[in-house]
């Protein structure tokens, strides 16, 4: 079994607002820059510090340490020591980290409509899942699994599977039947921002029920 360490005991950044608001405390929490992105890359599973700074193209190897030490002395943030084979260390979001999914799906509808560059290769099927869909997912009456392939302009593509249950939404490997199979242009920033319209959900190849996607 993996076994967590001891979260790091320094206190976080003095730096507040010092004002009796649950804004302003959360921002003194999570409002540094990077922060939000960080949680949002753990937001999607367990991630290596290389995984984590390739993600994250610009941020300094030391600064990355120092929002992931003060992301654990939060206990919003714990290493995890994984068993054999895989021996390694990885950063994992904790129960109150877990805390920040809808903050962060909240942002996400905030700002879709002010996206302007095109992907890239980069923004991958679990990627395009996590910002255009999950944001306006919400908990399905019964277990629903679904797919969606993302297609590059080289007709490569790849391919996840979205569950939705009543504990909430995982993506993994394409497996058995699904109730909706959508298709996205990676290449198509217009395509892609319309997969995240409440009022469009994404086209499906069978009769499925859509009820996992409608609202938030």
């Amino acid at each position: 079994m993996a076994s967590e360490k001891t979260h790091v005991t320094t206190t976080p950044a003095e730096r507040t607002y010092g004002q009796y608001c649950p804004i302003a405390a959360g921002l003194d929490l999570i409002g540094d820059r990077w922060t939000l992105l960080i949680l949002r890359e753990l937001s999607m599973g367990d991630r290596r510090f290389t995984d984590l700074r390739a993600a994250l193209n610009g941020i300094a190897p030391n600064l990355l340490t120092e929002r992931l030490r003060s992301l654990q002395s939060m206990d919003l943030v714990s290493v995890v020591e994984l068993p054999p084979p895989a021996a390694r260390s990885v950063y994992r979001l904790t129960a109150e980290g877990r805390r920040i999914e809808p903050v962060l799906r909240s942002v996400a509808r905030f700002g879709v409509r002010y996206l302007s560059d095109h992907p890239t290769e980069w923004f991958d099927a679990e990627r395009i899942v996590f910002s255009l869909l999950a944001p306006w997912r919400r908990r399905p009456e019964k277990k629903l699994r679904a797919r969606f392939t993302a297609v590059g302009d080289d007709d490569h593509s790849d391919t996840v599977d979205l569950v939705l249950d009543l504990a909430g939404m995982s993506v993994g490997p394409p497996e058995g039947p699904v109730v909706q199979h959508a298709k996205g242009g990676r290449g198509d920033a217009t395509a892609l921002r319309r997969l995240s319209s409440p009022s469009s959900p994404p086209p499906s190849e069978s009769d499925g029920s859509r009820t996992g996607w409608r609202g938030c």
